[in-house]
């Protein structure tokens, strides 16, 4: 005898919707936590010490500053022998600076910052990175400092501030410096000078002046170097690297942060301010094209994100919708260029006003601020142009595009008395004012439901044009 079968219909489904839900709800947290969180290799031996490597490359901003922070608890938690961060930076923003030095003394693991590989820099923001570090090292042919805080237009021009002025920002520098330095026992008199004369030290002259603990030719050179070795912590422990055989773990971005750290640029961030303002623009005055507006919009969303991470200047915005007003007048009330040449003139500067950074230059460089004002320029004024010449056009559809049309007479026309002409092709009944006899050109003046009201070609009005 057959076991009986459940009927199909809304019980097989529901346990088809059921087990979709099931595996739903087990996948995508895993493809999220892949996607969202940093990778880092499975390369690990048991019971050898872990070395977790994290790369600083490229100008200190936000993103990577994240990403630091993330790295440095990931090796807690995996309870590592030594972080090793690899540096290469020109600097960057002082606000993601402090943050990576603060992290950084507040790791439970030791932290090693070594300038590589030949040819590399700590310069200005990377310099106080790397004497915040447990261990400071460089390899040959690298160099540090240059340190010395610098207040700019956009990182372009620098400003012009009074003595008294410059003197306090330089002492919360140095004190800022001093802070961690003495207590790693290195030479902060002569650190200091990287700020208040913006020296730069080679790797040589980082070691003989007590700033950095050792040089090494590699990684592999650096951590046979630091196996045993006795030191002590920010918080005054001590204690003994064991580094025999270590497991190499590098500690990756993730592909989200990869992403993030781009968009952060200063230059990325005014390219996309700008793009959003034209697509928005586009889409009003051309209502239906929809890709500018989606485009825009977009750019638009991830300017806002940019502008929770960048210290924006709020002038640098404000010039920059002025240029957009001159660009919409100077379409509407031609004034030989001299309001379009003003938008010119007011984007570039809003361009270079648009970053603050107190302690380093960065900000949006010079060429893209002139690569991009110029065309917005042109796209702004050509654009308005075209919407405010549109207006004028006559109807192209409709009965309102008979009026100023020609036609002939077919039946004789008097006055007050319909007759018949022919406009496009059609037979129409019509009025004319005087009389029209039949051949006769006319032109039609006036449309009211499927009569028209016409007047002699020749004597017709130029406003029904």
């Amino acid at each position: 005898m057959r076991a009986p079968r459940l009927p199909r219909g809304k019980f097989g489904f529901a346990r088809r919707l059921s087990a979709a839900i099931s595996f739903a709800s087990c996948v995508l947290p895993a493809i999220a936590s892949l996607l969202l969180l940093p990778s880092s290799s499975a390369d690990e031996r048991a019971g050898a010490p872990l070395v977790l490597e994290l790369k600083l490359d490229g100008e200190v901003e936000p993103i990577l500053a994240t990403y630091i922070d993330e790295g440095l608890q990931d090796a807690a938690n995996r309870h590592a022998s030594l972080v090793l961060i690899t540096m290469d930076t020109p600097g960057g923003l002082s606000d993601s600076m402090k943050d990576i030095v603060q992290h950084i003394l507040m790791s439970p693991v030791p932290v090693a910052v070594y300038v590589s590989p030949t040819g590399a820099r700590g310069a200005s923001a990377g310099f106080y990175i790397l004497l915040s570090a447990d261990i400071a090292a460089m390899a040959p042919g690298t160099h540090t400092g240059s340190a010395t805080p610098v207040i700019a237009i956009g990182g372009a021009f620098p400003m012009q501030i009074d003595e008294a002025f410059r003197k306090k920002i330089n002492q919360d520098a140095t004190a800022f410096l001093r802070s961690f330095t003495e207590r790693r026992g290195r030479n902060s008199e002569l650190a200091e000078k990287a700020i208040t004369e913006g020296k730069a030290f080679t790797e040589k002259e980082s070691l003989d002046g007590k700033m950095i603990d050792l040089i090494a030719n590699s990684r592999e050179d650096l951590i046979r170097k630091l196996d045993g070795r006795a030191m002590a912590r920010f918080d005054g422990t001590k204690m003994t690297l064991a580094l025999k055989n270590p497991a190499l773990a590098p500690f990756e971005l993730s592909a989200r942060q990869k992403f993030l750290s781009r968009i952060v640029e200063p230059d990325i961030f005014f390219l996309l301010l700008i793009l959003g303002a034209l697509g928005l623009y586009t889409e009003f005055t051309h209502p239906g094209v929809i890709a500018p507006g989606v485009i825009g919009g977009i750019c638009l969303i991830l300017a806002l994100y940019d502008m929770h991470f960048l210290p924006v200047n709020l002038a640098g915005l404000f010039l920059i919708a002025l240029a957009l007003a001159f660009f919409i007048l100077e379409a509407k009330a031609p004034s030989h260029g001299v309001l379009a040449l003003g938008g010119v003139v007011s984007m570039f500067l809003g361009a270079l006003f648009l970053i603050r950074s107190p302690l380093t230059a960065g900000g949006v460089s010079i060429g893209v601020a002139l690569s991009a004002t110029v065309p917005f320029a042109v796209f702004a004024v050509v654009l308005t142009r075209l919407v405010l010449r549109s207006r004028k056009w006559k109807t192209a559809t409709g009965m309102e595009e008979m009026i100023g049309s020609d036609g002939i007479v077919t039946a004789e026309l008097k006055t007050g008395a319909e007759g018949m002409v022919r406009v496009h092709g059609e037979l129409w009944r019509a009025q004319s004012s005087q009389p029209v006899p039949e051949g006769k050109m006319v032109r039609v003046t006036k449309v009211e439901g499927l009569k028209l009201y016409v007047e002699p070609a020749e004597v017709a009005s130029p406003t029904a044009k």
